[in-house]
């Protein structure tokens, strides 16, 4: 059975079209024509979470907290559906695409379901760091080297 589905309001499409040091790509959503671009992998958590505060889902399951300060987003009454699902479902990335869907925001976290696409390959994610490490496992042989990097196993 195909993995390829998006099943809930806030599931989002996202598409990895760079790799160097940082992630560079695109989101998409049910509620935006357009895609959500990021430059980094902090960009692309809050522009997610931006998504799910402005349709209030799901529900975060404490007290906001951030480790940089937020811009407020305007909430509008009701957001309006512009993307149909077969319409994310064409988006690719570059590298990688994955199909998120959120089904949790507990712990000062994200809990929910990862789908890489290309694989047909779906995984439980218990954290946002979770979930960031399965993308990069996904991504490790896109990488492209910018810069000499130390090695952890490296000796000085």
């Amino acid at each position: 059975m195909s993995q390829k589905y998006l099943g809930i309001p806030n599931a989002v499409v996202l598409c990895i079209d760079r790799y160097t040091n940082v992630w560079k790509g695109r989101i998409y959503h049910h509620f935006r024509k357009d895609p959500v671009l990021f430059e980094n992998g902090t960009e692309m958590l809050e522009r997610m979470e931006d998504l799910y505060d402005a349709l209030r889902f799901p529900s975060p399951g404490n007290n906001e907290r951030h480790f940089v300060e937020r811009k407020e987003i305007p909430m509008e009454e009701e957001m309006t559906r512009v993307l149909e699902d077969e319409e994310m479902l064409d988006m690719h990335g570059d590298l990688g695409t994955f199909i998120i869907r959120v089904q949790h925001r507990q712990n000062s976290s994200w809990q929910g379901r990862i789908t890489w696409v290309e694989e047909d390959k779906t995984l439980y994610f218990r954290s946002v760091w979770e979930m960031m490490k399965l993308i990069e496992e996904a991504l490790k042989d896109h990488k492209e080297d910018e810069t000499e990097t130390s090695d952890w196993n490296e000796e000085k």
